[in-house]
C-alpha cells in the first residue's frame, strides 16, 4: 500500500515537471514581438462624419490616436505598439515646419534600441510628400510605414482599421528593414519616392503607375517582389540635425496660353527655387522663358519638371538646359521635386551639383 502510494505521488511528481518543463519550452518558443510607435499626425485616418454613410464631406483629424490603436485590438498580436499625437491636422495644411519636427522625432525615436519600427498616421492629400521627404532624412535602416485612409472612422466599411493593422504589421517586419520609407495603402507595399495619390476618392487611389509598386500584405505577412535603387535614408547627404527651416521652393505649374505672373510673384516673395511643371516633357512656353531666365540670373534655382505624372524628363530635350543652367526633374513629380531642391539648396547652389542628386535620388 505504501509503495502504491510513493509510485503514484513520483508519477504526479513527474507530470508536474513535464507540465511546467513544457510552458517553459511554449513560453520560450513564442516569437517576440517588435515595438513598433505609432506617430499620428490627423487626415482622413482619424476623421468622422456625420453618418456612417458620409465618405465626403466629413471632418478630418479629429479622433487621437489613443483611439485609433484602441480601435484595432488585433494590432497586439503583431507588436507591441505604443502611440503619439504629434500633430492633428488635414495633411493640407502639413508645412515644412511640420515635416522638420516629425523627421527629427523619427530619427530620435529609431536611435533607440527599444524602438523596431515606425508607423504615421496622415492623410491623403499631401501624404506622399512627407513620405518622399522621410525618405530622404530619416537616418535608419528600421522600417518606416505612413499610412492614411480613403474613407473617414466612422464610414461603413472603413478602410482605416486594416491600413492600420497592415502598417503596423509591415513596420515590425524584418523584411522591411532597408527598403527605405514605406506607404501602406489598400493591402499593397509603396515606395515613397515612386507612390503618387492618383484619385480623389476611392481606395486604390495610391499607385506608382508606371514603375510599380513593392509588394502586397496577404494573410498577416508582406511579400516583397522588387526595391527602389534611389538612393534613400542612410544613404543620403541630408542632415536636418540642426535645421530650423528649410529654403523656400515653389511651384508654377504649366497650361495653354501661360503667363509669368506666377514666376515673377513667387521671385518677389523671396523664391529660392522655382519648379516649372510644365506641359508634356516640360516644355516652356516662349511667354514665361524671360522670367525664367531672370530668376536664375538672380541665383533662383529653376528645376524643370512635368505636369503629365510619368515617364523620365529629358535633360535638353524641350529646353537647353546646359544653356539656361537649369536642372531636369528626372521622374519626379513637382511636388516630389520641390522637396528634393529644398533639401539639396541646403547643401549647395550648384546646378551640376544639384542636376547629380536627381539622378541619385
Amino acid at each position: 500500500m505504501l509503495y502504491q502510494k510513493t509510485t503514484q505521488s513520483m508519477i504526479a511528481i513527474f507530470a508536474m515537471l513535464v507540465a511546467v518543463t513544457g510552458s517553459v519550452h511554449a513560453e520560450s518558443a513564442a516569437p517576440k514581438l517588435a515595438n513598433v510607435t505609432i506617430l499620428a499626425t490627423g487626415g482622413t485616418i482619424a476623421g468622422t462624419g456625420a453618418s456612417s454613410t458620409t465618405t465626403v464631406g466629413y471632418t478630418a483629424a479629429t479622433v487621437g490616436v489613443q483611439s485609433l490603436i484602441k480601435a484595432v485590438p488585433e494590432l497586439a498580436k503583431v507588436a507591441n505598439v505604443t502611440g503619439e499625437q504629434v500633430f492633428q491636422i488635414a495633411s493640407e495644411n502639413m508645412s515644412n515646419e511640420h515635416w522638420l519636427t516629425l523627421a527629427k522625432r523619427v530619427n530620435v525615436l529609431l536611435a533607440q534600441n527599444n524602438v523596431d519600427g515606425i508607423v504615421i498616421t496622415h492623410g491623403t492629400d499631401t501624404l506622399e510628400e512627407t513620405a518622399y521627404f522621410l525618405d530622404l532624412v530619416v537616418k535608419s535602416r528600421k522600417p518606416v510605414v505612413l499610412v492614411g485612409a480613403m474613407r473617414p472612422s466612422t464610414a461603413l466599411s472603413a478602410d482605416g482599421p486594416i491600413n492600420l493593422y497592415n502598417s503596423v504589421l509591415l513596420a515590425a517586419s524584418p523584411e522591411a528593414a532597408g527598403k527605405g520609407v514605406l506607404v501602406a495603402m489598400n493591402d499593397q507595399i509603396q515606395s515613397a519616392r515612386d507612390v503618387s495619390k492618383v484619385n480623389t476618392s476611392t481606395l486604390d487611389s495610391f499607385r506608382s503607375s508606371e514603375l510599380g509598386f513593392l509588394g502586397y500584405i496577404q494573410g498577416g505577412k508582406p511579400f516583397f517582389y522588387r526595391q527602389s535603387l534611389r538612393k534613400h535614408t542612410t544613404e543620403t547627404e541630408f542632415d536636418i540635425g540642426a535645421l530650423q527651416s528649410l529654403p523656400q521652393v515653389d511651384i508654377v505649374y504649366g497650361y495653354a496660353n501661360m503667363n509669368p505672373v506666377a514666376v515673377d510673384a513667387f521671385m518677389a516673395a523671396g523664391a529660392k527655387g522655382i519648379i516649372h511643371a510644365g506641359v508634356g516633357d516640360g516644355s516652356l512656353a516662349a511667354k514665361v522663358v524671360p522670367s525664367l531666365k531672370a530668376a536664375r540670373a538672380k541665383g533662383a534655382i529653376v528645376v524643370r519638371a512635368s505636369r503629365v505624372g510619368q515617364g523620365i524628363l529629358a535633360r535638353n530635350g524641350e529646353a537647353n538646359d546646359d544653356q539656361l543652367d537649369f536642372v531636369a526633374a528626372d521622374t519626379l513629380n513637382p511636388q516630389k521635386a520641390r522637396i528634393l531642391l529644398m533639401l539639396a539648396l541646403t547643401k549647395t547652389n550648384s546646378t551640376k551639383e544639384i542636376q547629380r542628386m536627381f539622378y541619385t535620388y
